[in-house]
């Protein structure tokens, strides 16, 4: 965690809980390789007794097995002497998130819920469509943001997740999927969105390096341009994710006037949304041919009036944000304090947004039988953890 993030309070109620908790090392000890940018792998080698020369060679052939082959066995680097490997393996690993459970939906969308090595749950989704594979991607266990709408902000935050446990996730999707070796084309997974459980902007550092590995060309090599990197609207921290990550931007919005988003998104009481419409004025990289996302949650009576869709268009327009607005059903939960928007009124708040020359697509709700569509990240880790309380 960089200095700058280290000095920001969260917002909200915090946990007592210590809420900024680490991981903790390994119980066997080992060094974990994956979430590591090669000069750390050779440096983890060197430090380990290899000479500088063989250190170099090392971490070139490992980086290219587990990155491209996907292995997760020493014993599977053919290229390295057998006799070299036990001695891999006693000091490194090369891990996954542990899997709990896998559900697939009615729709084909997968919900995994993961285990981290010092026992916290979190979960990821793979939504499949006839032209892309969207995996979304989870930064944090738990969240501290408290948004209203959503379930997951319910849950207290427990701790960041660290590089190995972000890339892992991709892994485990390839895994999941039969896509190794990685290949440039061809695949079923093609997108991702860090949309999962969790800020991305306030566990900053171990997103970006996460996402530098999921973008070497040597590494997952996936292209920025299919990376989509969520913010409920830490604005200090956004104009350094254009700059140091450079992924394309989604901003959770959901309402136009003060006094709503400061009830269904706390985070506005901290950044309004001018700061926040500015700021996504200044991100950079941002064009007509690389939009902001506005992600908007349909709920009745609350954010989902004429007034409301004119009032967006209104702000976008005059921050001239080069912008789409995704608008997204209300998935319920038990307990949830709202309702969704009916089509009728979804429909035509689309179209005012649409009529000004705004992109403002209606997503389709995916995953909802296995609680995995948006907003609803947190049921089958609540679950596990009161059964096993029980």
């Amino acid at each position: 965690m960089s200095a700058d993030t280290a000095l920001m309070p969260i917002p909200g109620t915090v946990d007592p809980v210590p809420v900024r908790r680490d991981a903790q090392p390994r119980a066997d000890g080992r060094v974990e390789l994956v979430g590591m940018p090669r000069e750390a792998i050779r440096d983890a080698l060197e430090k380990a007794g290899l000479d500088q020369r063989q250190a170099r060679l090392r971490a070139k052939q490992i980086w290219h097995w587990i990155y491209n082959r996907g292995a997760t066995d020493f014993a599977m680097m053919t290229d390295i002497a057998k006799a070299q490997q036990p001695w891999l393996a006693e000091r490194f690993a090369i891990t996954r998130p542990e899997v709990v459970e896998a559900q697939v939906s009615a729709d084909g969308t997968r919900k995994w819920l993961l285990r981290t090595h010092d026992g916290h749950d979190f979960e990821m989704v793979f939504i499949p469509d006839a032209d892309r594979g969207t995996l979304c991607v989870s930064s944090q266990v738990g969240c501290t943001l408290n948004c209203r709408f959503c379930h997951t902000g319910t849950m207290a935050l427990v701790r960041n997740l660290d590089p190995a446990e972000i890339v892992g996730q991709v892994m485990l999707a390839r895994d999941s999927l039969g896509e190794w070796p990685s290949a440039p084309e061809g695949r079923m997974l093609t997108n991702i969105v860090m949309m999962g459980m969790g800020e991305p902007l306030y566990n900053f550092d171990n997103v970006r390096d996460a996402l530098r590995i999921v973008m070497d060309g040597d590494g997952l090599g996936l292209s920025k341009r299919r990376i989509t990197l969520s913010t409920s609207g830490v604005v200090p921290m956004m104009e350094r994710a254009g700059e140091e990550i450079g992924v394309n931007l989604a901003v959770s919005l959901h309402a136009v006037t003060k006094e709503v988003r400061d009830e269904i998104v706390p985070l506005n009481r901290k950044y309004g949304i001018d700061q926040l419409l500015a700021a996504c004025a200044a991100y950079p990289g941002a064009n007509n041919a690389r939009r902001i996302t506005f992600e908007y949650v349909m709920l009745k009576d609350k954010n989902d009036s004429d007034e409301d869709a004119r009032e967006l268009v209104r702000l976008i327009k005059a921050y001239q944000l080069p912008a789409k607005v995704n608008l997204i059903p209300f998935n319920p939960w038990a307990g949830a304090a709202y309702e969704c928007s009916s089509p009728e009124r979804i429909r035509a708040f689309s179209n005012i947004i649409f009529e000004a020359g705004i992109s403002a697509p209606v997503r389709t709700p995916r995953g909802r039988d296995i609680d995995a569509a948006c907003g609803q990240l947190k049921t089958a880790a609540e679950r596990k953890r009161r059964s096993a309380a029980a």
